[in-house]
Order: C-alpha cells, then sequence, then structure tokens
C-alpha cells in the first residue's frame, strides 16, 4: 500500500462540519484519451456525471437481466457476506464483487463502451474498486440517503482523492417516481465533512442504513440551494457516470416497477488504496479492492 498520504480531505471529525474545496480535478483525461469530445469532458468536469442513453441494446439488457434473477435467487449466495438484504424485509439489496461472481459482468468492466471512458475521465489505467448490482423491487424498495461515495471510501477504504468514477447501468426503465438516483450537479467541487466517529465493522450496518459518514442538513440544503438537483431517468440500458465525490441519493420506490442496475466503481491505478484516513481497519476487499492491477481487455 506504500506510505501514507498526507490526508486533504479530513472527515468523521468532533466539532462542526465544513464543506472543504476539492484540490483535485473532476476529468483527468483529454479528447486524445478516448470516446468523449472536448465539449463532453467539459461537461463532465462542471457537472461530475455524463448520461450514455444507450450504453447496451436491448438484447444485451434481457441477458444481464437474467443474470441478476441467477445471482439473486441462487441459494449458494444466500449466506455469502458479499450478498446484502433489506433490513426490514430480508430480500436481497445489493451482491457485491459481481464480476468476480459473473463472467459476463467480468467481460462487461473490459468491454471498450466501458473501460475506454473510465480510462479516458481519470486520465490513467484503471482497476474496479467496487462492482455490485442493486435491486430494488417495486413497493418496498428502500432508497439511499444523500451521500458522497468518496467520503466512505477516503474515511474507510483509504482512497487518498477522489480521482475514481462510477458507472450505473439501469436493467430497467428510470422513471422519476420509482427511486431513480438524484444527483446535485456540480456539487463534487466541495468535500462535504460529516461528524462522528467510524464504528468497528460500520460496512454491515451502513450498506443496509447509513448513518454515520451522512451529511448535516444543513450542508445538503446549501448544496441543493447552490447546484439544483439533477434525476437519472432513461430507459433500460442506460448508463449514468458520476464523479465520486458527487451528492447523491435516491428515494424509496412505492411504485410496481422495479429499479435495478448494474454498479461499477473505476479508480485510478496511480490512487491505491493506503490505511483507512477515519476508520481502525479497512472493510474486506469484496467491497474495497486492494489490488490494483490495471484492467486488460
Amino acid at each position: 500500500m506504500g506510505t501514507q498520504v498526507e490526508d486533504r480531505y479530513p472527515t468523521r471529525i468532533t466539532g462542526t462540519p465544513d464543506q472543504l474545496p476539492r484540490v483535485h480535478p473532476t476529468v483527468w483525461g483529454t479528447e486524445a484519451d478516448g470516446p468523449l469530445d472536448a465539449a463532453a469532458l467539459n461537461h463532465h468536469e462542471v457537472t461530475g456525471y455524463t448520461i450514455d442513453g444507450g450504453l447496451l441494446s436491448p438484447g444485451e439488457v434481457h441477458t444481464y437481466w437474467q443474470e441478476l434473477t441467477r445471482l439473486s435467487s441462487g441459494e449458494s449466495l444466500r449466506d455469502d457476506e458479499r450478498v446484502v438484504t433489506e433490513a426490514k424485509t430480508g430480500e436481497v439489496r445489493s451482491v457485491f464483487e459481481v464480476h468476480e461472481l459473473s463472467g459476463l459482468i467480468r467481460e462487461l468492466v473490459r468491454d471498450p463502451r466501458v473501460l475506454d471512458r473510465a480510462r479516458q475521465i481519470l486520465g490513467s489505467e484503471v482497476y474496479i474498486h467496487q462492482s455490485r448490482v442493486n435491486y430494488m423491487p417495486g413497493f418496498r424498495g428502500t432508497g439511499f440517503y444523500w451521500h458522497s461515495d468518496f467520503e466512505t471510501w477516503h474515511a474507510e477504504d483509504g482512497m487518498p482523492s477522489p480521482r475514481a468514477v462510477s458507472c450505473s447501468i439501469a436493467l430497467t426503465d428510470n422513471h422519476p417516481y420509482n427511486g431513480g438516483l438524484m444527483i446535485m450537479p456540480g456539487s463534487q467541487r466541495a468535500f462535504v465533512q460529516c461528524a462522528g466517529e467510524t464504528p468497528e465493522q460500520n460496512y454491515k450496518e451502513s450498506l443496509k442504513d447509513q448513518r454515520v459518514g451522512v451529511p448535516a442538513e444543513d450542508d445538503i440544503t446549501k448544496l441543493a440551494a447552490e447546484h439544483g438537483i439533477d434525476q437519472f431517468t432513461g430507459p433500460a440500458g442506460s448508463a449514468l457516470w458520476f464523479d465520486s465525490n458527487i451528492m447523491h441519493g435516491s428515494a424509496n420506490n412505492i411504485t410496481p416497477f422495479p429499479r435495478s442496475n448494474i454498479f461499477l466503481v473505476f479508480n485510478s491505478v496511480e490512487n491505491p488504496l493506503q490505511e483507512p484516513f477515519a476508520a481502525k481497519a479497512p472493510r474486506p476487499s469484496f467491497i474495497a479492492a486492494r489490488d490494483s492491477t490495471p484492467l486488460e481487455r
């Protein structure tokens, strides 16, 4: 893991949290590095996210949907620690390290449509920091409260800088009313500190219901007033690329229409994990990979 680097983004503090200016870019590569042109890269730098309205074809969506069904119904995974269930119903909420469990998704992370864009945004070779599939069933799917992924990855995993990007690929239609992801465009330019100490093995509870690493309501209010709120909607096969530090969340799904997605996090090989910055021990490698070997096609 190398020498511990300076903590540019202190969090889980005692006292009143603050918003710190981001000292790193959102986009690290250039037009010459990949599929996005200069205008698209500039849009991503400013807003912190990009929508690809047709990453997967309808046939591919069907194939991956069958794979999600297989993973969630397989008895062999029922007692696997990589499976996270809903706190209230016991239904499958997420399956982690899914690119190791599924040959199809192992191929997807190396697909040029995905890998080339991750490399371009991060300006380097990349590896998978985290992969999972998320299930939000109709009527009782539980949302995610407002948060920055990087705050947790920094505090609990030891990710030094926000040189990571997430790709959420919709396998169901994302409507404005079935728990679609809400995002504050431009909010990635401020690092929102959180208060409180990280409990031991916090991940066991936080993956079901996050209570530590949650920003104060005052900070959420300020960010929403400054940046507004956009929402990721679109047909199955659409993809949302978003910065690791952008403020985002989702509401509960009380409609009959499920919302499921494949979630891939790419980290730069130049940003390998250190010791956690605000936790006593790192989270397991199935949540935060500590092998930064670059992905190859």
